[in-house]
Parts: structure tokens; sequence; C-alpha cells
């Protein structure tokens, strides 16, 4: 996929490209920035880095990788975080969009990024990753190229408040659904509390506000299955209907995109792509059946018929499938903010 978010230490990716979030001057100290010199071999990198002088905030420059399994150490200096009145955002923004232009103009097919200026330099974690997020989002619109963001620590990767308290809310009330639902009951007692014997507590109330968004998807999946009523096993198998790759194709022409939208608005590599339009009975892995939805802005109904038609099931148990709810049910269809919220909660994210 163009984009991919792992947990690692950079100095351990294998891409054409690294990125180093360096001094403003030829010197090395702490954090990322000490540690690419050291995997890199401190002395030849600090010599070719004196060679370049001092890089200005927001700036980038390029050396040798050296040792790191790398061809370039692509060098951009980030901001030091003042109160955001201090243009630290438009300089963070310069920082990933000239490393970006960099990788390209040296016909680099991959770079891999570290959350710039998060380190010692104080940058908010969940503001430098919608500045990241953003302009590889605006870059790959336009460049074939694997970006890959590396987070050293999982617990690191910050999304905005609002958003992890929003999901988590959401994935909670359905787990807690899925445990009265086992549990069996609430319905009576809540049944006796709509009747005036007693009031329904909140407890019972998120619980079956949770059953009823079960009962919904639940719904929802049964009514992309043929209406068999009065036809024999021969005429139902005789109808099998389009298949996915058919409908996908049916969906994108119905929304006047061409292909390159929709594969780099999907998170898909051209060469899946490609592969995908040739081969009528391609049955796609879950996220990829799922990124295509995205790319396409599908409602709930009409994504779980997609996803139907290559034998693929939302469950009301499972947390990607959730999250994925949780989005479209809220009409957010950036498959980079999705992809960040997926990797925040464990789970693999979209594209392929």
């Amino acid at each position: 996929m163009p984009f991919q978010i792992i947990r690692n230490d950079i100095t351990k990716v294998k891409a054409d490209a690294i990125v180093n979030t360096a001094n403003p001057c030829p010197v090395y100290a702490s954090g990322t920035d000490a540690a690419i010199y050291e995997a890199a071999g401190a002395d030849r990198l600090l010599a070719e880095r004196k060679k370049i002088g001092d890089i200005r905030p927001g700036e980038a420059a390029v050396t040798p990788a050296f040792d790191l399994d790398a061809q370039y150490i692509i060098h951009t200096v980030g901001p030091s975080w003042i109160d955001g009145y201090h243009e630290e955002r438009e300089t963070l923004h310069s920082c990933y969009a000239r490393s970006l232009q960099m990788a390209a103009d040296l016909n680099c097919e991959s770079i891999a990024f570290p959350l710039i200026a998060t380190g010692v330099y104080g940058f908010p974690k969940d503001e430098a990753l919608q500045i990241a997020l953003a302009e590889i989002n605006r870059f790959l619109l336009s460049h074939d190229m694997l970006v890959i963001l590396v987070v050293f620590d999982r617990k690191a990767f910050e999304l905005s408040g609002k958003l992890v308290g929003d999901i988590k809310e959401y994935i909670d009330e359905n787990e807690v659904s899925e445990i009265r639902l086992a549990e069996f009951g609430i319905f009576s007692r809540y049944e006796r509390g709509r009747r005036g014997d007693r009031r329904a507590s909140k407890e019972e109330e998120t619980a079956l506000r949770g059953c009823n968004e079960k009962s919904a998807l639940s719904q929802e999946t049964m009514s992309v299955l043929p209406d068999v009523s009065g036809k024999s096993l021969d005429e139902v198998l005789g109808n099998t209907g389009v298949t996915f790759q058919q409908r996908l194709f049916q969906l994108i022409d119905e929304r006047g995109l061409d292909d390159v939208t929709v594969y780099k608005k999907a998170n898909i590599d051209r060469k899946v792509f490609s592969k995908i339009r040739c081969k009528e009975d391609y049955k796609p892995k879950k996220k990829t059946a799922v990124a295509f939805a995205i790319a396409l802005e599908l409602d709930m109904p009409t994504m779980l018929d997609l996803l139907s038609r290559a034998e693929i099931a939302f469950s009301p148990s499972n947390k990607f499938d959730l999250i994925i709810t949780y989005f479209i049910t809220n009409k957010v269809y950036d498959i980079f903010e999705i992809n960040a919220a997926l990797f925040k909660y464990g789970q693999s994210i979209l594209g392929e």
C-alpha cells in the first residue's frame, strides 16, 4: 500500500530515504537524531552534514545513508513548540512537504518518517500527527511512492482527545451490550421500567442502545441477501448476482470517478488495482474491500452489499468493524484519519 504506519525503530526500517529530525547546526545530540547518526556511522555522517552547514527550520537537506538500509538520509529541522503562535504549524508542514518533494526529486520509491518535532522540541503529538497525515495525503494524490510513518511506541501515537473519547465510548458501549445480551434479562428489566414498574438504569439504557445498534447492523446485513421465497434451489443458484469486482466498478462509474482517484483515496497500490480490474472473480482482503468503500464514501448498507459479494461480513463484536462503522456512521471518509485510529487501537490499517 502507498501509506503505512508501523511500530519500529526507524534505524531498522528499509527504505530508499530515511528522514532525520535534525539539529539546525551540524551536530547531533539525542533522540532520533543521535540514533540515526550512530546507526549510519557517526563520523562519516557528521562529516557530510558539516558540508551542508546550518539548516533552517522547515527546510531539508540530503546526505548518503552510509550504514543504514537506505540510500539517503533527508535531514529536516522541525519547529520548537512555543505556544502555537510562532509559525510552528507552518514550519512542520514545510518539513514534510520539502522532505517528500526531495525524495521525489531523488527518484525514491519509498521514504520513512518519524513523527517530526514531537520529542525534545515538544510539538503536541496529536497536532503533529494530523499535519503529517495531511501532507502525506496531499503528496500521494499526485505521486507514486511508499510513505512509511514509523512510531517507536504505540502509546506515544496520539489522536485528538475527542476522537479517542468518541471511539472508545462507541466500542465500550457495544462491548457492554454484548455482555448484557449474553446474560439475558435486560430487555425484560428495561420493559418493566418503561411500563412504570421502575425506571431503567443508565447502564441498561446504554446496553439497550448498543443492542439496538447490533440489531440494525444485523438487519443491514440481512438486507443484502436476495429474496428466495417461492424459488427453487436451482433458480437461486442460477442467479448468483454480480461479483465484488463487477459491483466495485459499477459504483465507480455511478459516482463518476476515475481509477486513479479511487485507488489513491483507497490507499491501494496501482498494480493491485490493475489486477482487480483484470480479474472478474477477484476476492479481496477485508481491509482492501473496506478501503474501497471508504474511497467511494459508501453508506453502511451499500458497503455491506459490496463486501458480501466477496464473502466478507461485519460483526458487532469485532473492534475493527466497530471502528469502521463509527466513521461511516459519522460520514468521515478520510482514510488517513481512519488508519490512524485503526493503528491506535491495534487493528490492521486499510489498503493494500
